[in-house]
């Protein structure tokens, strides 16, 4: 295994230059189709280049998903409940409405749960009724603050409850196709107006049609089509079928390249707004004018829910650690993380270019009833990377395709999962170890895994020698078996890239991408280790199809605060935060 390694490198060094060609074309795809689809007056439909097509979510029949955040009533908190009483399902409609009776006096707003919005198109179908002074809006990519109640010691305005860009709606049809930055710039672009806006704020505005013969083919009494596409910087409104608005944000200070979808309930009279038949779609992440994000990639990162104790098994404060890392200080990769189980957003993966799943694995591995749909990503090049507990899988059909898509994995009966310090004395050289020097750390190291056969296409990043005492386990799934005890004494592999392979399957042809197996990651207090956390960083980047960085993914170290936050337990009454300090302090010398 060890003498196969030059081999290896070299293999892997070929396969990486016909990487960077491929990259090369991709990327000179997406800025053809940005450039192509900045020329678009009439707003065109780009469904094609999803993975998913449009996809329902919302189910006609309950509020299942969505939430109105917590509001206010004068100067008191409101009830949990307030917000929630504007809104109803009517008819297999959501529906927002203030009465005389139940009045609104500050923007309500209906935010969908289930994940962000980033690069999307969006269809639904929308009525309003009231008085002219009747008005609503759909929120994209914009922002809830964590607590909208509190903001210091004072209480948050009754308005901040969304802001960001707004697709407008009113009855009277003073803003209906406009957009809107709510809480934030203002008006970008009046109904028949294509706005550019500069690096610095700056707009132009030319003329897409004439407003009111636009307005006049919205119904003012019935159901309309609203249809809205963001790629990048570059938003476009549709109403029944005809260009309202377009926006080309490049405002470094002020552009929101992701967030929350929500609906609003304008404060105001008596009115009534319903929208039904609500589909997303995600499209492929496209450059940006700014600079580091001319090539963006999108990891998903997928937390299973609470496992273990306090301080281990953290999926959820652990993925969301790595992906806040990942999006402070990698411009070109944008990170997000679904917590405590399968992503219940049905788009979760249509946009994705590599997917981490850090989970408990075996029969509960949270992939296991949905092998096929993560093959078919993996076979059109999706990245794919399991930490700790997510590399085992049970022997068979679901440990084969997880050998499939990273190269190797935990097999009962023939690996192990001790707890040992593992000395990693020398690193191969890959884009994954740029920047970390060898280290030496304490964790749950499984070893002996189940790799391609002859290490085919498969590089080992993490390798060390696990004391004999590791080997020695009575025979069960986990604690030993006779081919662990027939290497005493030789080096094992903990940490792996891999490079699948394309196939030709008749004339199609599928496969290549890359993953990453990594066993480590049982203590979350690990990722303090610099080594530790930049190699998982690293490899994160790697499987996107992004060029790591010369140094690695430079980020700064967690404080103990931030590891903390967002665990899955309360801290033990005999938790020894100085004993903690101390290890980081010993680590990092």
């Amino acid at each position: 295994m060890e003498s196969s390694r030059p081999m290896q490198i070299k293999k892997r060094k070929t396969q990486s230059e016909k990487f960077k060609t491929m990259e090369f074309l991709s990327f000179t795809f997406y800025v053809l189709s940005f450039n192509f689809f900045i020329g678009q007056a009439d707003g065109a439909d780009f469904t094609r280049l999803t993975s998913g097509g449009l996809k329902p979510i919302f189910d006609g029949k309950t509020l299942n998903g969505w939430k109105a955040p917590l509001r206010f009533r004068g100067d008191r908190l409101a009830p949990a409940e307030a917000g929630v009483s504007y809104w109803s399902v009517e008819d297999g409609a959501i529906t927002a409405q203030s009465t005389q009776e139940n009045p609104v006096k500050s923007n309500q707003f209906l935010v969908w749960q289930l994940g962000e919005l980033d690069d999307f198109e969006l269809k639904l179908k929308y009525r309003i009724d009231g008085t002219p002074a009747a008005n609503s809006g759909i929120q994209i990519r914009s922002r809830v603050p964590p607590d909208p109640r509190l903001r210091g010691d004072r209480l948050a305005p009754a308005e901040a409850g969304v802001a960001g860009y707004q697709a407008d709606i009113d009855r009277a049809g003073a803003y209906t196709g406009a957009l809107y930055d709510e809480q934030g710039r203002g008006m970008l672009a009046e109904r028949g107006q294509k706005t550019i806006i500069d690096t610095v704020g700056k707009k132009s505005s030319t003329s897409l049609g004439d407003s009111s013969e636009l307005f006049a083919n919205i119904k003012q009494d019935g159901w309309n089509d609203y249809h809205i596409i963001a790629r990048g910087p570059h938003i476009i409104l549709k109403i029944n079928g005809k260009v309202t608005a377009e926006v080309v944000d490049n405002d470094k200070a002020n552009q929101d390249l992701s967030g929350v979808l929500a609906l609003q309930l304008h404060a105001g009279p008596p009115m009534k707004v319903q929208f039904k038949d609500i589909q997303l779609a995600r499209l492929k992440l496209v450059p940006c004018e700014v600079e580091g994000m001319e090539n963006r990639k999108k990891i998903v990162l997928v937390a299973g829910p609470a496992s273990h104790d306090y301080g281990s098994h953290e999926h959820n404060a652990g993925c969301l650690l790595l992906a806040k890392m990942l999006n402070e200080n990698m411009p070109n990769i944008h990170a997000v993380v679904y917590t405590n189980g399968w992503p219940k957003d049905p788009t979760a993966f249509d946009n994705a270019d590599a997917i981490v799943f850090f989970c408990d694995g075996g029969g509960g591995h949270v992939v296991m009833p949905h092998l096929e749909e993560i093959d078919r990503l993996a076979k059109k090049g999706v990245g794919i990377a399991c930490l700790h507990y997510a590399v085992e899988m049970p022997k068979g059909k679901p440990g084969n395709y997880l050998l499939d898509w990273i190269g190797g994995y935990y097999e009962t009966f023939w690996s192990v999962n001790p707890h040992w310090k593992a000395d990693f004395k020398q690193l191969p050289e890959h884009p994954i170890t740029r920047g970390v020097k060898p280290f030496a750390i304490d964790d749950e190291w499984y070893y002996h895994m189940r790799f391609q056969e002859n290490m085919q296409n498969v590089t080992p990043i993490l390798t060390a020698v696990p004391p004999d005492s590791t080997r020695k386990g009575k025979d069960d799934p986990h604690g030993g078996n006779p081919y662990v005890r027939a290497r005493m004494g030789m080096p094992e592999h903990v940490a792996w890239a891999y490079e699948r392979p394309p196939r030709l399957l008749g004339e199609d042809k599928s496969g290549g991408g890359r993953g990453f197996g990594f066993t480590g990651g049982h203590w979350h207090w690990n990722w303090a280790h610099d080594g530790f956390r930049k190699l998982v960083l690293n490899a994160m980047v790697w499987i996107s199809g992004t060029e790591v960085p010369p140094n690695g993914v430079q980020t700064k170290r967690p404080s103990l605060e931030e590891l903390e936050a967002n665990q899955d337990y309360p801290k033990p009454d005999n938790w020894n935060r100085e004993k903690i300090q101390k290890m980081f302090e010993q680590w990092n010398q």
